[in-house]
């Protein structure tokens, strides 16, 4: 979702002489549709988005979905159809692995999909395709001088056409209250929160802060908050109900804030929480994740360091048992692109645009992926420390198996991307827009590319061959590279 918002003419050039042609220099805000706390609500300490299960096997699995429209939603589309092939042993019996996925996390395109796995599961599998990628949200993309002037004063699509479409397509008027209740997975929507230029992550830690109830806000509003790309989509307003919160603020935001050694993400999201209960911020602007972590980490990556336990968001049980983690990042970015590269002259108009809003957002997903690599590898020292330290009483209590070894956790953390799947085929997709709107055959091209990648993936094959009991993804016929070249267009 991203790609488009800078990849369509002179976007900024042209936001800059639309106001001051036509005088709209402010962006009419959406109707919050939020809601006060009105008991207890949910806990909104660290880690809130508690992972409780009642299936304990030996291994978690998360998915992280990138930013990057249709493409990126048709790409996860395809690693999900690979995760549905993939048998694996558990403690009882051998379930699908698209029935064992703990964690997801989506931005932009991405949390089309994760929201919408997980509603329904495997079900999604059955008519997604069909009800979103195939399927023409009928927005208004082009960024021409009338619709930029109208995009400055309330968005080019209004405030909440493409919430109203997500609804009647996908997500039937769902609230987070179905998301939460569901034991597994755990989901997370991120959009950006452009006043603290920090990830705003769809939890009850983030709504808690605002004396607000996740429970009740559409997730429609949420995805599309996720997606609301700049100009074309007004940002998505989160009121602040200051007054009205049961508990204060959890202890680690005040220590986050004062630590000079804690990292750019946490510290950012810990003064934004506090920028909210103190009521400096009566209102929260949203806009597209993507522009401040096109990966969609960041949620899990603060919750597991804002957690006080070494082993949460994991339930006790579950982190005694646990032997491995697989975590991937589905990643639907762009490739470096530009013939500017062959001469001294260059990059200038779009070229340059392009070329400084790829670097941001590439840099920033990079540094995000590094930082939760850090987070991930340190996690399991973490778990292994406690494990190890853990009483005979303990372990009965955590029902650890018979035959147990408090070091063997192992975490297997990868990145699935179209240049995995080769120089030519990774040209072809790379050309594919970041649109809302595909033709069928390209949509078809990117899920087969995201199975491919899946079955491909070295780190996913390391991860089934330290189970016990696998039967590996079918082969698949995949769709030539140079299937819808004629349709393909560069970004």
């Amino acid at each position: 979702m991203v790609g488009y918002r800078v990849r369509r003419a002179l976007q900024w050039v042209c936001v800059l002489a639309c106001a001051l042609v036509v005088g709209c220099a402010e962006i009419t805000h959406n109707v919050p549709l939020n809601r006060p706390l009105t008991d207890n609500g949910l806990r909104i300490g660290a880690g809130s988005n508690s992972h409780v299960s009642t299936r304990y096997d030996d291994f978690e699995v998360g998915l992280a979905f990138s930013g990057g429209g249709t493409r990126a939603a048709a790409f996860s589309y395809g690693v999900l159809t690979g995760f549905g092939q993939t048998q694996v042993g558990t403690t009882d019996h051998e379930i699908s692995l698209l029935d064992h996925i703990d964690f997801v996390s989506g931005v932009s395109g991405g949390s089309i999909i994760a929201a919408y796995y997980g509603l329904k599961g495997r079900e999604a599998l059955s008519d997604f395709r069909e009800r979103f990628l195939l399927a023409n949200p009928e927005l208004q993309t082009d960024l021409n001088f009338f619709n930029i002037a109208h995009g400055l004063d309330v968005g080019i699509n209004g405030s909440t056409q493409f919430s109203h479409w997500l609804d009647a397509h996908l997500f039937n008027d769902a609230t987070f209250n179905e998301l939460l209740a569901r034991r597994r997975p755990l989901v997370w929507i991120n959009a950006s929160d452009i006043y603290n230029r920090t990830a705003f992550p769809f939890m009850p830690a983030t709504f808690g802060a605002l004396c607000s109830d996740l429970r009740s806000y559409p997730i429609s509003l949420a995805v599309a908050a996720s997606a609301a790309v700049p100009v074309v989509f007004a940002p998505v307003v989160v009121r602040n109900y200051l007054g009205g919160c049961p508990t204060p603020l959890p202890e680690w935001i005040d220590r986050v804030r004062r630590d000079k050694n804690a990292t750019p993400i946490m510290k950012s999201y810990a003064e934004a929480l506090e920028r909210y209960r103190t009521g400096k911020i009566k209102y929260v602007k949203l806009l597209d994740g993507g522009l401040v972590d096109n990966y969609g980490l960041a949620a899990l990556t603060i919750t597991r360091l804002a957690n006080k336990t070494p082993y949460g968001p994991l339930e006790p049980e579950e982190a005694v048992k646990l032997r491995r983690f697989l975590f991937l990042v589905i990643d639907a970015g762009r490739a470096p692109s530009g013939v500017w590269v062959g001469s001294v002259a260059g990059p200038s108009g779009v070229d340059l645009i392009n070329a400084a809003s790829d670097t941001a957002i590439e840099s920033g997903a990079l540094s995000s992926y590094s930082l939760f690599q850090d987070t991930m590898n340190l996690w399991r020292q973490k778990l292994i420390n406690w494990r190890c330290q853990l009483s005979e009483a303990d372990l009965r209590r955590y029902r650890a198996p018979a035959a147990w070894d408090c070091k063997d956790v192992k975490f297997f953390i990868g990145r699935l991307a179209f240049e995995d799947l080769g120089q030519e085929r990774a040209g072809w997709l790379n050309r594919i827009n970041t649109t809302l709107q595909l033709p069928p055959d390209q949509v078809d091209m990117l899920i087969a590319a995201g199975h491919d990648a899946l079955k491909s993936s070295p780190v996913f094959h390391a991860f089934l061959q330290s189970l016990p009991s696998v039967q590996r993804p079918s082969a698949v016929k995949s769709a030539s590279p140079m299937a819808g070249a004629k349709q393909a267009r560069g970004n």
